[in-house]
């Protein structure tokens, strides 16, 4: 990849973070305040964290994007006060993903009917994101999260894809999406700079329920991290180089997941930034 699209790349950047005791104080001390960051939700512990964490962030000036998932949300009336409640702090982006609460705490299943009744509200969000899976989805066949994406591209205005570490799947996830009439700008998700045993330590104190789930469903990501050599996020960006640089691509920016690894993550892309220039 030429040193300037990866430079560009850099520039537009996402954080995702996990609503933990000290993600706050982390955020502050490495984060520059121009740098979006987006709020996970967990199925165990609920939105409450989420939304407080959101809170404090847009306080201290920071553009925040929470995670709502579908399937925490109680009904109708619960989505009107989360949706007003993030409004009162000048939230304008909320990324919607199914979740993965099972049972789910109310009616909505999938993502598609919640952003439906966010219009529906008056659209209080300006961006509105939904999300890719350039690797299989456990759950769900390839063809049924491409027409998902199809159903809700009037609904939403950007796509974050799910991890992937194969720069080939990705080019041609890119290149599929794009063939089928979605034209979304999507956010390329890459892990930072992970350290296997500060993953397994996170996972852990996500919650005894949800880290089982966690180390289920992601066992791959744990074998490339520990691998000498299986994992860099600089090598995948530099492979990946034609799929996410091609006009045709549409690759707005980046979705560094950081695993709370929030000071190593600023510390790589900057070394990263210092290195190219």
């Amino acid at each position: 990849m030429p040193a300037d699209a990866l430079r560009s790349l850099l520039g537009r950047v996402r954080y995702e973070v996990l609503p933990a005791r000290t993600t706050e104080e982390k955020v502050l001390a490495h984060v520059p305040s121009d740098v979006v960051v987006t709020v996970t939700a967990s199925p165990v512990k609920g939105l409450e964290p989420t939304l407080a964490l959101t809170e404090r962030l847009a306080a201290h000036g920071y553009r925040v994007a929470p995670h709502v998932p579908a399937r925490l949300l109680r009904d109708d009336a619960h989505l009107k006060d989360v949706a007003e409640r993030l409004r009162a702090v000048g939230v304008d982006d909320v990324f919607v993903p199914a979740g993965d609460a099972d049972p789910p705490a109310g009616p909505y299943e999938g993502a598609l009917p919640v952003l439906r009744r966010l219009d529906e509200l008056g659209g209080p969000f300006a961006h509105r994101g939904i999300t890719g899976y350039p690797e299989s989805h456990p759950l769900l066949r390839d063809d049924i999260t491409v027409q998902a994406m199809w159903d809700k591209r009037a609904h939403a205005t950007y796509i974050v894809s799910n991890l992937c570490f194969d720069p080939r799947v990705l080019g041609h996830w890119i290149a599929r999406i794009r063939h089928r009439g979605v034209t979304l700008p999507v956010y390329v998700g890459v892990a930072g700079p992970v350290q296997r045993a500060k993953l397994l330590a996170m996972a852990t104190k996500i919650g005894v329920g949800e880290s089982t789930r966690f180390l289920t469903r992601h066992a791959s990501w744990f074998v490339r991290f520990a691998t000498p050599g299986g994992y860099a996020p600089e090598k995948l960006l530099r492979r990946g180089a034609d799929a996410l640089t091609a006009p045709s691509a549409g690759v707005a920016g980046l979705h560094l997941f950081t695993f709370n690894q929030i000071a190593e993550t600023e510390r790589w892309r900057r070394a990263l930034l210092d290195r190219l220039g």
